[in-house]
């Protein structure tokens, strides 16, 4: 699957839950709720359900990336007595959504190796890049992991490595290609590793059908086309039987690097015999065959001699045979080259190194110099494709490129289709909207026919006739889909029934279900623990309870509450400091916010005498919630902060309100052992002094702040 992957999160229900920010309730209503003690229109418990209402639903959004310790569920192995030694295969990812941060266990006795490891670049939560398999079960098996085998450099299938090999470590085979995909991920991870680890790559050549030694297994790479170079197939021999693992794959007949899908090796693995094949289901709805890869390339060849300015093209960072191809028609046409975006900028380097792009001398410019070239000279190669707000299409677009910006009667071309359920469809109507309106010229592939020129794009991944047709060459007893979604897997089921697979010999498991084989059975095999952990934008793990609190912040905002309370007598020693983020405007809501401060005092004068102060703070908290329910609809976060002052010398109060101790200025020297003895009035000013730089502090002077 491309790297680029599906959202998981729809738009937020509407809950209903009142009138807009600073709106009365209607004062009139018969609600049953009504409180007699103080003429409120809603009780205090509807106000708390408004609020649970709100961490549900942020629950609900931040669940479908839990963690395995999150879930609540009972993961365990099923207790069976193996009469045999069987041949466990359990999904950690890419069982759900699209199909993303796909890893796959394969255990047999006391080896394991594990069949991809990639990251999900789909999660739409605040403040997230991606998420990546929890490793609770690596941890229960590490002793068993030998090898990481993996099918295609997209990061769906490397993106989680840099995370999790360190701490399992073994070595990663795979493609010349691929292998170079991964050194370029490890080199550009933002964190450090940790001591004394070392990355151990092998290199497997798929041409000559090498097959290594991993513990109890052998393992063979096949080629396969997709839309990256060096894609495979993982052959697998265990003493239970042959699986194989198709990654992404389609069947070109004429791809551009010539690197076709070798089906003579995979018919002759059928002919051998196979026991389970391990198919991607990316696109099983969809009829027929996937276009070639060399249908678009007379489709640049027209824009390029056509186009009155410069030539944009936004498309995959990966795609390195489609950027070949753009290299070969603008030096047929007496074009330079300029590349930008750093995921771009880093595949190509790696793959011009490693011989799979070709560059004449000359051809390429510094992104720098694209404004000191003539418009009919050059042609820049840049990610942005899907609509992606940070790309360097859409900075150009938007004018914040250090270099470039795009301007009336430039021509850009957007070779690929929005990925399926990501929402990017949205993104790049709205780009192309925006570049539109500048009077730039785009060409997309999706409106191919409206504007009369050929395809800009081809699928990576196979459609019902190629998905057939792999099951024909490999002739698998057991058939099991994966990569996809429910859906995706159940029409690909059907396919697998079509030619012949009983549907007793297929299975449509869940991350975490594990099956178990023997040369002639398949079984379930209970489940693993399995979820996702996120990660942000410098690599570092977010925790799941962290995210739930920006779902709320998001949705209703926060409102602190700063009291400071005299100890003696029970008062607010000052006007409260009432501190709102993301929840309303308080110069706009004078009136509320004088009958906050109201309510505030009030509660103050009767409560805070009366139970210890962890109690009072819980109850102040519960009293701000239902006051603001009421008053405007809403439930924000409630965080209050009571600082107590005052009280007989020695003491010091609250530290919270006093600091560290309560020593003075006026005190005399160490080597007198009586202190200064200040009057009354002297501390009540040293407290004020303490009290206001530790208010100034805590509200830092923020306009918003009243």
């Amino acid at each position: 699957m491309n790297e680029n992957n599906k959202k998981t999160n729809g738009p937020r229900p509407n809950k209903g839950q009142g009138p807009k920010p600073g709106a009365k309730p209607n004062k009139n209503s018969n609600s049953k709720s009504r409180s007699k003690s103080n003429g409120r229109s809603s009780s205090r418990g509807a106000a708390m359900r408004a609020q649970r209402r709100n961490q549900d639903d942020a629950i609900r959004i931040a669940s479908q990336h839990l963690d395995a310790g999150s879930k609540n569920e009972k993961h365990k192995r099923a207790n069976f007595i193996d009469d045999k030694p069987r041949l466990s295969i359990v999904g950690l990812g890419g069982q759900d959504g699209g199909g993303s941060k796909n890893t796959i266990v394969v255990e047999y006795m006391n080896d394991a190796i594990i069949m991809d490891c990639g990251n999900d670049l789909g999660v739409d939560l605040p403040g997230i890049n991606y998420g990546i398999v929890d490793t609770s079960y690596l941890e229960s098996i590490k002793h068993k992991i030998k090898a990481y085998v993996i099918t295609h450099g997209h990061l769906d299938h490397i993106g989680g490595l840099p995370h999790i090999v360190p701490k399992f470590p073994a070595p990663i085979y795979g493609s010349k290609f691929t292998i170079g995909r991964v050194e370029e991920i490890f080199g550009n991870f933002g964190l450090p590793m940790p001591e004394g680890f070392e990355l151990k790559t092998v290199t497997m050549n798929e041409d000559t059908h090498e097959r290594l030694k991993i513990g109890n297994f052998f393992v063979e790479l096949v080629r396969v086309t997709h839309s990256i170079p060096g894609s495979t197939c993982i052959v697998v021999d265990s003493p239970v039987g042959r699986i194989i693992n198709t990654g992404d794959f389609r069947f070109d007949p004429n791809p551009l690097d010539h690197e076709r899908t070798d089906m003579e090796r995979l018919k002759q693995l059928g002919d051998e015999g196979v026991l389970a094949l391990l198919s991607e289901s990316t696109t099983s709805d969809r009829p027929g065959r996937t276009p070639s890869e060399s249908t678009i390339e007379q489709t640049f060849n027209d824009i390029i001699s056509n186009a009155p300015g410069r030539i944009f093209v936004g498309l995959f960072s990966t795609n390195m045979n489609r950027v070949q191809m753009i290299i070969n028609s603008a030096v047929a046409h007496g074009r330079k080259v300029a590349m930008d975006g750093r995921s771009m900028v880093s595949t190509l380097e790696m793959a011009v190194r490693h011989g799979f792009v070709k560059i004449p001398k000359g051809t390429f410019v510094p992104i720098a110099s694209a404004s000191t070239m003539k418009d009919d000279e050059l042609v820049v190669v840049c990610t942005g494709s899907q609509g992606e707000p940070s790309s360097a299409l859409q900075r150009m677009g938007s004018g914040d490129h250090r270099h470039v910006k795009l301007k009336e009667q430039d021509t850009v071309i957007l070779s690929s289709s929005p990925i399926p359920m990501s929402g990017n469809d949205a993104k790049v109507r709205s780009m192309v909207d925006d570049f539109m309106r500048k009077g730039v010229h785009i060409f997309q592939h999706i409106t191919a026919e409206l504007d009369h020129h050929g395809p800009l794009h081809v699928s990576g991944h196979a459609s019902i006739e190629e998905y057939a047709e792999m099951i024909n060459m490999t002739k698998p007893k057991f058939f099991v889909p994966i990569y996809g979604d429910y859906t995706a897997k159940k029409r690909h089921i059907d396919i697998a029934i079509e030619q012949g697979v009983p549907r007793s010999h297929t299975a449509n498991v869940g991350n975490g279900e594990m099956l178990a084989f023997t040369a002639d059975t398949m079984e379930p095999a209970g489940t693993v623990p399995h979820g996702t952990v996120l990660v942000d934008q410098t690599g570092a793990i977010v925790s799941n309870i962290v995210v739930k609190d920006r779902l709320m912040l998001a949705e209703e905002g926060l409102v602190a509450v700063v009291l400071t309370i005299d100890k003696r007598s029970g008062n607010l020693a000052t006007s409260p400091d009432i501190i709102s983020r993301g929840f309303i405007y308080m110069r706009d809501n004078e009136e509320l916010m004088n009958n906050f401060r109201t309510e505030l005092k009030r509660a103050v004068g009767q409560r805070y005498k009366r139970v210890d102060l962890d109690r009072f703070k819980q109850e102040l908290k519960e009293h701000v919630t239902h006051f603001l329910y009421e008053e405007t609809g809403r439930s924000p976060i409630v965080i209050p902060v009571v600082n107590v002052i005052g009280g007989a010398r020695g003491n010091g109060g609250d530290k919270q309100a006093n600091g560290k101790n309560n020593s003075s200025k006026g005190n005399k020297s160490e080597g007198n052992s009586k202190p200064e003895v200040k009057t009354p009035e002297q501390e009540a000013e040293e407290l004020q002094k303490r009290f206001q730089q530790m208010r100034a502090k805590l509200l830092n002077q923020d306009a918003r702040t009243d």
